[in-house]
């Protein structure tokens, strides 16, 4: 009976331990069936969608000139006012400078008198240049002597009339004229103000609102989406309701040094004049790729200390593909790198998934 008792005790011992041990090793079993379950795979395939990008620009005027005096002088005439279309070539202003007027008509009297003078010198050279067909009746200095002073003195007139031409030149700066069709926006000068070239405020701002140019800078992934030629469609604050379109017409060719942007204009034929130089537009622009590629979920994009990558099912384990990003599109992002069509990739991927380990 003793014996039976002791034998008991002692395999009581023992199968408490190892029903122990069960108990903790199940939990951790369940455990890592769970993490497994949750390696959800999905299948990628080549798209190439057109995926929007918004971006807020502004629109400035195809032209805009600010206009300033040439030379000292008062403001004569002014012919126009904030708000008036003008045309090329059409006088704005009317300036007044008696000294250069008093100049000029003093060049030009300098040039009239030089011209008399040349015309009698010529004369003089004519007769004797006749009379020396006679051996003998012109001495050869006296032919000499009047052919340098007509030369001097045809040397003297041109200089007059250039003298006068250039006064005339300056005179015509009074007069300041469009040097393009388009609104006047800016008129800081009245009658009588005395303005000159040394004035840091022009005399009036001309902009060219027919046609304006949507200005946007595009970031460095989005660059080489766009071309010259693509649709870009807007909309401004000031008219939520409409939906408007231009075209980009030019590009920098250069990234911006500072925002690594390239500066991309796209014009606008304004002929309702309904949207206003400066106004803020929000753009969309679709950027297409010129062939397929891959998008896959964004959940599925790791970013670690490792770098970007996916996590890819091969032969039933995971396996590390690093990948570049690209464009975003909705809950999906574009990737690159060693994939092709088909491979199935985690849906959810994680850091904490290791290399290597088995995926059901």
């Amino acid at each position: 009976m003793k014996n039976i008792l002791y034998i008991t005790a002692i395999l009581s011992l023992i199968i408490i331990p190892a029903s122990c041990d069960k108990e903790k090793k199940e939990p951790k079993q369940e455990t890592k069936m769970m993490m497994m379950t949750n390696m959800e795979t999905v299948s990628i395939q080549k798209t190439n969608p057109k995926v929007e990008l918004k971006l807020p620009g502004e629109l400035v005027p195809d032209q805009e000139t600010a206009l300033f005096a040439k030379v000292q002088s008062y403001v004569k005439k002014i012919n126009v006012d904030i708000g008036t279309y003008v045309n090329a070539g059409q006088v704005l202003m009317i300036l007044e400078a008696p000294e250069i007027q008093a100049q000029a008509a003093n060049a030009k009297a300098k040039w009239q008198a030089q011209e008399a003078i040349y015309a009698s010198t010529k004369s003089s050279y004519a007769r004797m240049y006749r009379a020396n067909e006679t051996k003998g009746a012109i001495a050869k200095d006296a032919l000499d002597q009047i052919t340098a002073r007509k030369l001097s003195d045809e040397a003297q007139v041109n200089a007059a009339r250039s003298a006068y031409r250039e006064l005339q030149d300056i005179n015509h700066y009074l007069v300041i004229r469009a040097p393009f069709s388009g609104v006047i926006t800016e008129r800081n000068v009245d009658l009588g103000a005395y303005v000159g070239p040394m004035g840091n405020t022009p005399l009036m701002i001309i902009q060219n609102t027919s046609k304006l140019r949507l200005s946007l800078s595009v970031s460095e992934a989005s660059v080489p989406y766009l071309n010259v030629g693509d649709t870009i469609s807007f909309r401004v604050h000031a008219i939520p309701e409409k939906n408007f379109k231009a075209r980009i017409s030019r590009k920098s060719g250069s990234l911006d040094l500072k925002l690594r942007s390239e500066k991309i204009e796209a014009d606008f034929i304004n002929h309702s004049r309904e949207l206003k130089p400066f106004m803020i537009a929000e753009s969309i622009i679709p950027l297409q790729n010129s062939e397929a590629t891959f998008f896959i979920p964004r959940s599925s994009l790791v970013e670690s200390n490792m770098g970007i990558y996916i996590i890819k099912k091969e032969h039933g384990k995971a396996k590390f593909i690093s990948v570049k990003k690209g464009r975003i599109m909705n809950e999906t992002i574009e990737v690159f790198g060693e994939l092709s069509e088909g491979d199935q990739i985690i849906k959810k991927g994680s850091e904490e998934i290791l290399e290597g380990s088995l995926i059901k």
